[in-house]
């Protein structure tokens, strides 16, 4: 079960570092670090990356995702493939929508880095995102 603050939301339980290993892509290496919801891109289109919970949950939500997984990935009883379900797009009817407790739990349990976009260049928002387990290729 993930940890709650006082006031009963959710506590990041990762330590706010990001998660770098022998699989560390050149995304993460050249990506802004944000740790907190309160912190800005440098400028439009900079790449992001995060391990913080309010971000991810943040981001997803100013763009009515929600998370999700992928049938048919499953491992026994554990979620498979993460993905974010944005409006519209459907997912090819294989996304499952799970709750933000088992996404953050599977998240941090794969020791995942959140790569992505806050806007384009141009300043349009972008839904740009991906994950990534820096200590496996196959991520």
């Amino acid at each position: 079960m993930t940890p709650r603050d006082s006031s009963g939301k959710q506590r990041n339980t990762s330590d706010n570092k990001i998660r770098r290993g022998p699989e560390s892509s050149s995304s993460v290496q050249h990506s802004q670090e944000i740790h907190s919801p309160e912190e800005k891109p440098e400028r439009p289109g900079r790449s992001l990356v995060t391990t913080n919970h309010d971000v991810i949950r943040r981001w997803a939500e100013e763009r009515d995702a929600t998370p999700a997984t992928v049938e048919g990935t499953e491992h026994g009883d554990h979620l498979g493939v993460l993905r974010l379900d944005f409006p519209g797009y459907g997912g090819g009817g294989k996304l499952r929508q799970v709750s933000w407790e088992e996404w953050f739990d599977t998240f941090d349990k794969r020791g995942l880095n959140f790569i992505y976009q806050e806007s384009k260049s141009d300043g349009t928002p972008s839904n740009f995102f991906r994950l990534e387990n820096p200590q496996r290729e196959d991520a």
